[in-house]
């Protein structure tokens, strides 16, 4: 089994796990994901910045909610 990696946040800010309110989450527990995967947006002083899985394999939690602030290097999934 591999060992998990994971996804840390790169700043401070709130954390979207969807594109928009009407969409489904970028990712979820059990979806396969390569190094260039979407997890999430950040938004910090309404500017949104791409969260990316940076490894591929399978999502093996979600640490954060949708619309959570976020601390610096937090985990906010881990890819495994």
């Amino acid at each position: 089994m591999s060992e998990e990696k994971a996804v840390a946040a790169p700043f401070p800010g709130v954390f979207y796990r969807r594109p928009d309110p009407e969409s489904p989450p970028y990712v979820k527990v059990g979806d396969a994901v390569d190094a260039g995967t979407v997890v999430g947006l950040i938004e910090v002083m309404k500017m949104f910045q791409e969260v990316q899985a940076g490894a591929s394999g399978h999502i093996t939690a979600v640490l954060v909610e949708n619309e959570q602030a976020v601390d610096a290097g937090q985990t906010l999934v881990t890819v495994g």
